[in-house]
């Protein structure tokens, strides 16, 4: 059968009028026929008819069929094309079900893809968890072995090395009590207790917790802006997680910014909110590091980043902290200029101060 580039509604139209046509002549043709003649004309009526409804099945029906079946092909090797869809009504339906068939199995090949996405990252975090749950657990290990199977060992090495084999189990209890947090946290079985509080007193307070941890790098804290109100800036929040929050975020910052530099955490406030930042002046993270840093136990650096310590969930930590209190965590970095980190959080409502009218009416009753 030769392939028909022409729509559906010519085709319909073209065949109304044959058929219209060929009634139309037998009708006119007909009074003046003898009986044999009008058995043989209504013969040759219903043959025509014949002929057209079947060229109608094969241009209209199985033309569409067989589309249908190539689609299906092209879903079968992943080969979607955009369908036009400007209009809701089309009289075609087998090509609107072609249409749907290609529509569906596209965002069904996106659910697959996505869930072959999770699939790689619960692997890749089983073997990260795996791995980082290994390491203090193989230290403290081999350093209670070593004082177990040697009975001659003196005191002072017996001391050191229960002093490193408790260190790495307070290394695996928080890395423990981290995977506690941030399961909790997304299953959303932590609950933020928001309260008003000054944020630049808790700044300060940090400052002054990891003020050793900076002096050991030369690193300098400053908070911008220099001249902050008196009052202070109250901001409505869960205090104790914010205050995780900043501790995480300025201490990544002291230990992967730049020697001798300084760290700047900055409190602007913006209509109903205030954009708090921490900024390093270090050498920046790579663009295709971005995107992942919030994830759990990437680390950019694997070998540098062990080595300062820490588990490798605190940005995720951060991060849901941060969703949780309706707002969301950013980073700005480049290369050699360093990395800026900032949220938002609300500001607590006031209530509104007395107009100069009400307070000469109270000052007058008095």
């Amino acid at each position: 059968m030769l392939p028909l580039n022409i729509s559906s509604r010519v085709i319909a139209i073209i065949l109304s009028l044959l058929v219209a046509g060929v009634l139309t002549t037998l009708a006119l043709v007909g009074p003046t026929m003898s009986l044999q003649q009008g058995v043989l004309a209504a013969g040759i009526t219903v043959a025509a008819c014949f002929l057209l409804l079947y060229l109608m099945f094969e241009a209209l029906i199985f033309r569409e069929i067989n589309s249908i079946y190539a689609s299906l092909e092209n879903v079968k090797r992943k080969e979607f094309r955009k369908m036009s869809s400007k209009f809701l009504f089309r009289p075609e339906p087998l090509k609107r079900m072609r249409d749907e068939i290609v529509d569906m199995a596209e965002r069904k090949q996106k659910e697959i893809d996505e869930l072959k996405r999770l699939q790689a990252l619960r692997r890749e975090f089983l073997a990260d968890v795996s791995h980082e749950l290994k390491t203090p657990i193989f230290a403290a290990q081999g350093f209670l072995h070593t004082i177990l199977d040697d009975e001659d060992v003196d005191d002072f090495t017996r001391q050191r090395f229960l002093r490193k084999a408790a260190n790495s189990l307070d290394a695996l209890d928080t890395l423990v009590q981290d995977l506690v947090t941030i399961s909790q946290l997304e299953k959303g079985v932590v609950r933020m207790r928001r309260q008003g509080f000054d944020i630049v007193a808790l700044v300060h307070d940090i400052f002054e917790q990891l003020e050793l941890k900076a002096a050991q790098r030369s690193v300098r804290l400053e908070l911008f802006p220099p001249e902050l109100p008196a009052t202070g800036i109250r901001v409505l929040a869960d205090r104790n997680r914010i205050r995780q929050v900043l501790i995480n975020l300025i201490d990544n910052a002291i230990k992967y910014g730049r020697e001798n530099g300084h760290v700047i955490v900055s409190l602007v406030e913006s209509g109903k909110s205030v954009r708090v930042s921490v900024r390093d002046d270090g050498a920046g993270i790579p663009k295709q590091h971005l995107n992942r840093i919030f994830e759990r136990f990437y680390r950019i650096d694997k070998s540098r980043s062990r080595d300062s310590g820490g588990s490798g969930l605190g940005l995720a930590i951060c991060k849901h902290i941060i969703e949780a209190h309706k707002s969301t965590i950013r980073v700005q970095s480049e290369i050699g200029q360093g990395t800026s980190l900032e949220f938002k959080l609300i500001k607590p409502k006031t209530p509104l101060a007395p107009t100069a009218k009400a307070v000469g009416e109270e000052e007058a009753e008095a």
